[in-house]
């Protein structure tokens, strides 16, 4: 059995956290730390403690931002006629690297899922479709993991969007099965989007 300092498995503890992060990585992680200058440990720490005070959602499209204007929210360099609604903020980057997409974004900040609690209250639809009618929004492209929940989430929202008049799709081409858009590469992403099609 290994006997670590005390201090090392907490900071092992904290890596396992992650996603992915098991015991050997975790192990890696901290280890690799320990030979870092103090200067660089410091800034880490410090750059770890400030993210809830400077990262912050949009108040109007909820993608994670440093800055009183969310870039993510420009007109005069997006396009307000695609509104992509994706799960998580995290799911706007996954989308951006692909080059492929110009519009505007709407975050959910969650999937349905009755047994976690999670209802359709939670998705705040009512913003949404304001957004998409103050926008002037023509088509909403929906950008979610195809999982139960993801599923689930992406009919529910073309149900609420039938009244409006949009075109609604959704990606395609090269989206697998229960597939999640953090682990989808780039060419395949961007194909996805430009072959989307309307359901």
């Amino acid at each position: 059995m290994n006997r670590y300092p005390p201090h090392l498995a907490k900071i092992m503890e904290f890596f396992k956290k992650l996603p992915g992060v098991g015991s050997k990585s975790a192990e890696r992680y901290a280890f690799n730390m320990i030979d870092w200058q103090p200067d660089e440990l410091a800034r880490f720490a410090g750059a770890l403690a400030s993210a809830k005070e400077l990262l912050q959602s949009c108040a109007e499209c909820g993608c994670l931002t440093q800055q009183q204007t969310c870039p993510f929210c420009d007109l005069r360099t997006r396009s307000a006629e695609t509104l992509c609604v994706v799960a998580h903020f995290k799911d706007v980057y996954a989308i951006e690297h692909t080059h492929e997409y110009k519009g505007l974004y709407h975050v959910l900040g969650s999937l349905l899922s009755p047994l976690e609690g999670k209802s359709p209250e939670k998705l705040n639809i009512s913003k949404l479709k304001q957004r998409i009618v103050e926008s002037g929004v023509r088509e909403v492209v929906i950008a979610i993991d195809s999982t139960l929940e993801g599923d689930a989430t992406t009919l529910y929202l073309k149900r609420e969007l039938e009244d409006l008049d949009i075109q609604v799709s959704r990606l395609a081409l090269g989206m697998p099965m229960g597939s999640s858009l953090d682990f989808v590469d780039g060419g395949t992403l961007a194909r996805a989007l430009s072959g989307r099609r309307g359901f």
